[in-house]
């Protein structure tokens, strides 16, 4: 059994905002050396009574990560004695504080490796999680659970996140322990290519939204919303999500993203594998040696990187970039995620084309198509066009960027056939969230059980 990361204070201290710029610099990969990361979450469920599972019990949270543990060969990350998550193969398994599982992949060179990786993992959890009457379920929120409903992980830093969402938005809460989503992490060349692809990707997030909506059920009625995930991002903490404009300005670059972050609130700070409550305070003063939490003492690299994992826009910036707008959904979609963005951001006559597309949307209709996308999914519209023409405008980018990339798979099909999900919806207008809604009441009748089995891994 391995301990979460201790961060002991004992990294490189930081003298200067230069250091930080360094930091996001050093992300920067020649294009052979790019890789694709993808991380996916579910919600695990009991089959018998349909609801969430807790930490605890002979079928809790705990026993599955021991057991899965066993079965990968694994090995477990353990906070204050608790297993928290796994670790292996380049790979990470980690719990969202509602029990959401969460596969952190390897970087990875193709699309065809991504689904080989989640295919492998979904049959592992399947393997332990049979025989103990769990299953898991690929959802963007939780289709019938109440907040009440949902179990608390052993997380000083869930806590922390806790105390402080309901001060800053009404649905942050939610985020933490409702939500599940997938998301896909991609490389830059320098800091000129990292500001193409964060403008064109964050400016077309609301697409992705649309195409992967799947949170249309909110405690088991029709919400409304194409994707309800979307929207509570919208009402969790306006100092940490959004559209960040500035990525649209002139003379974006590292140092701008690094100014945002030292103006975003900090949560925690850790210290000998403990977490202290650093809520709403100031990174900028914790480099002047003035943070209240901690006074007298001057962050680390660490730090940092701790930090840097508290901000939660539509695209965030680390040593790469994470795509964050898509729901969670069935396993085809887990692998056409990655395949959308790759074959946009990885090609460099897609990522022109991409961008022609949105160049001319103001912020204030980025703003709308934000909000929109989540409440009308396809039906939305930006520039006198509906987000549906604009989706297959975007995926047929995508396709010929993947199709140029021409990494081929054990079938002899390139990367371009994990596309043929989202091609499907958006020909149809109709997103996953809105169909499971009609879906769910009229077909099933509203029979909860019929729901789970159809929406379960």
């Amino acid at each position: 059994m391995t301990t979460a990361k201790p961060s002991t204070g004992a990294s490189p201290r930081i003298g200067s905002k230069d250091q930080l710029v360094a930091y996001l610099a050093a992300g920067s990969k020649p294009k052979d050396a790019w890789k694709i990361g993808t991380e996916h979450e579910k919600f695990v469920f009991c089959r018998t009574n349909l609801k969430p599972v807790p930490y605890e019990g002979a079928a809790g949270i705990r026993t599955i990560l021991e057991k899965l543990s066993i079965e990968t060969g694994w090995d477990i990350i353990a906070e204050d004695g608790l297993p928290i998550g796994l670790k292996g193969e380049g790979a990470s398994v980690s719990l969202e504080p509602g029990g959401q599982f969460e596969l952190s992949g390897a970087p990875l060179d193709n699309v065809h490796q991504t689904c080989d990786e989640v295919h492998r993992h979904l049959d592992a959890v399947k393997k332990v999680c049979d025989p103990l009457g769990v299953a898991f379920l690929g959802m963007g929120h939780a289709p019938t659970w109440t907040r009440d409903e949902a179990p608390k992980m052993p997380k000083a830093r869930y806590d922390i996140m806790r105390r402080y969402m309901p001060k800053k938005g009404d649905l942050g809460l939610d985020m933490m322990h409702r939500t599940c989503t997938v998301q896909v992490n991609l490389d830059f060349a320098s800091e000129a290519d990292m500001a193409a692809k964060f403008r064109t990707s964050l400016a077309l997030q609301p697409v992705a939204t649309a195409l992967f909506a799947n949170s249309g059920l909110v405690e088991g009625k029709d919400s409304g919303y194409a994707s309800w995930r979307a929207h509570i991002w919208t009402d969790t903490d306006p100092d940490r999500t959004g559209l960040l404009h500035f990525v649209f300005e002139d003379g974006f670059g590292f140092e701008r993203y690094v100014d945002y972050m030292l103006d975003t609130p900090m949560y925690f700070v850790r210290r000998n594998g403990k977490f202290i409550d650093a809520a709403g305070q100031s990174f900028r003063d914790f480099m002047k040696g003035e943070l209240s939490a901690l006074p007298g003492e001057i962050p680390t690299m660490e730090d940092w990187e701790d930090h840097l994992s508290t901000a939660f826009p539509e695209v965030r910036l680390k040593t790469f970039l994470e795509m964050r707008g898509a729901d969670s959904g069935p396993w085809a979609r887990i692998c056409a995620l990655p395949a959308f963005w790759v074959g946009i951001l990885y090609d460099e006559e897609a990522l022109g084309a991409a961008w022609d597309l949105a160049k001319g949307w103001t912020r204030e209709m980025r703003e709308q198509l934000r909000g929109d996308a989540a409440r009308f999914g396809l039906s939305a519209d930006i520039g006198g066009r509906t987000l549906q023409d604009v989706a297959l405008d975007v995926l047929a980018i995508s396709r010929e960027g993947l199709r140029r990339r021409a990494r081929m798979g054990n079938l002899k099909e390139d990367e371009t056939t994990y596309l043929d999900p989202l091609v499907k919806i958006a020909k149809s207008g109709v997103t996953m969230g809105e169909y499971t809604v009609d879906h769910f009441q009229n077909d099933l009748n509203g029979d909860v059980k019929k729901l789970f089995e159809e929406c379960k891994y």
